[in-house]
C-alpha cells in the first residue's frame, strides 16, 4: 500500500511539473535593449510623419540621431533615454512593452 501511495504522489508531481513547464513556455521573453532601441527608433519615424508640424521637430530629430548613435555604440540605456525624450518632444508617449 505505501508503494502505491508513493507512486501516485510521484505521478501527480510529474504531471504538475509538466503542466508548469507548458504554462511558462507561453510567456513572452523580455525585449533586449537593442530591440528596445530599434522599436523606439521605428516609433519615432512613424511619429514624425504624423507630428511633422510639432514646434520642436528639429530638437527631436537631434535627440533621435544622438540616441541612435548611443544604441550603435553599445550604450543602449542612454540611447533608449534619448529616443524616449525625442518622442516626448513630439508629444508622443513612448511604447513600453513591459506594461
Amino acid at each position: 500500500m505505501p508503494r502505491l501511495s508513493i507512486s501516485l504522489l510521484g505521478g501527480l508531481l510529474g504531471i504538475c511539473l509538466v503542466a508548469a513547464a507548458v504554462g511558462q513556455s507561453d510567456a513572452k521573453a523580455p525585449l533586449t535593449r537593442s530591440e528596445r532601441c530599434a522599436n523606439l527608433s521605428h516609433q519615432f519615424d512613424e511619429a514624425l510623419e504624423t507630428h511633422a508640424a510639432a514646434t520642436q521637430v528639429t530638437a527631436a530629430k537631434a535627440l533621435q540621431r544622438k540616441g541612435n548613435r548611443y544604441c550603435a555604440a553599445k550604450k543602449q540605456a542612454q540611447g533608449i533615454r534619448m529616443l524616449a525624450n525625442a518622442l516626448k518632444l513630439l508629444g508622443v508617449t513612448p511604447n513600453d512593452p513591459d506594461q
